[in-house]
């Protein structure tokens, strides 16, 4: 595939739909790069894959659970480009059921060599003894962190704003790992507020904006993460369903719905000015849904459309 500069589209919400009061809400179309590495996932691959064939490497290595954006974007990418990849998956009771796990049986499709390990090994998965162990033959490896995230992450994240972004007040995205509003933070312009929605329980990836952006004014909450990552309820799921009704654009349960969820709090709240324009950054992550259906399904609670 071809890592070329993407320019997404940007949509801005009827306000009849939503009661925004004097403020413009536009979404930045990022899900729309690639069909399958879509949003942040193509930004960090980019620079990322580009080292890796400048240096030699033949094999990419990286991690993930159960339902990782960032391991089917991998396998596919990697292999669009001639590498051999390998995903270190969370959990060792998945090995038997790859089948009926869409993430993992597209990346094993895409030709990834999935490697399944305990919770508690995964955990401790950075440490140089660990890793050794897992990859045993590292020569012409290329290792990609869990979420992807590193300083050619951020770099390719940068080009995730341009010339036409400037006009808006408030820039939003959701965040993992952090590397994906690094990388808005070093592009935005001074003026701009930019808001981070954690997809988890608590806002420590700001260690890690802080060692790729210094001191910079932003806000990172998670009060709309729903009790922690991949948790999900029945209004969020109501919620994502009644916001692709009124807009057509679907969201994934994971982080863009939580994101818009907390958006349309805050304008409730009176977060946002009056008169004021927000773009939130769709991050993409739509390949997700297929399995989080497959967790409500057994949960009896509503699928998501």
């Amino acid at each position: 595939m071809q890592f070329q500069n993407f320019r997404a589209n940007i949509e801005e919400i009827n306000p009849s739909d939503f009661d925004l009061g004097s403020r413009s809400l536009s979404l930045l179309r990022e899900d729309q790069v690639h069909s399958v590495v879509s949003g942040n996932k193509f930004r960090k691959l980019k620079y990322n894959l580009e080292q890796a064939k400048a240096i030699g490497s033949k094999t990419l290595v990286t991690f993930g659970g159960a339902y990782s954006n960032h391991l089917a974007a991998t396998a596919f990418a990697g292999a669009s480009a001639g590498f051999n990849t390998i995903g270190i998956v969370r959990g060792e009771e998945l090995a038997p059921r790859i089948a009926a796990n869409p993430t993992l049986s597209y990346a094993q499709e895409q030709g990834m060599e999935l490697r399944f390990i305990p919770r508690s090994l995964y955990k401790m998965k950075s440490e140089v003894g660990i890793l050794d162990n897992l990859l045993k033959d590292r020569a012409n490896l290329y290792l990609l962190p869990e979420g992807g995230t590193n300083e050619l992450a951020v770099k390719g994240c940068t080009e995730i704003l341009d010339d036409r972004t400037s006009q808006f007040d408030y820039i939003c995205v959701s965040v993992g790992t952090g590397g994906t509003l690094a990388g808005i933070l070093r592009s935005a312009s001074p003026k701009q507020i930019t808001i981070g929605y954690s997809a988890l329980k608590g806002t420590f990836q700001k260690e890690l904006i802080h060692r790729y952006c210094g001191e910079v004014p932003y806000t990172l909450v998670d009060d709309h993460c729903f009790g922690g990552y991949g948790k999900i309820d029945s209004n969020l799921i109501r919620f994502i369903n009644n916001f692709k009704r009124s807009t057509g654009i679907p969201l994934d349960p994971v982080y863009t719905g939580k994101m818009m969820y907390g958006i349309m709090d805050g304008i409730k709240s009176g977060l946002f000015k009056e008169n004021s324009r927000i773009l939130a950054v769709h991050t993409g992550g739509l390949q997700g849904i297929s399995g989080m259906n497959q967790r409500l399904k057994k949960k009896q609670l509503p699928q998501i459309i």
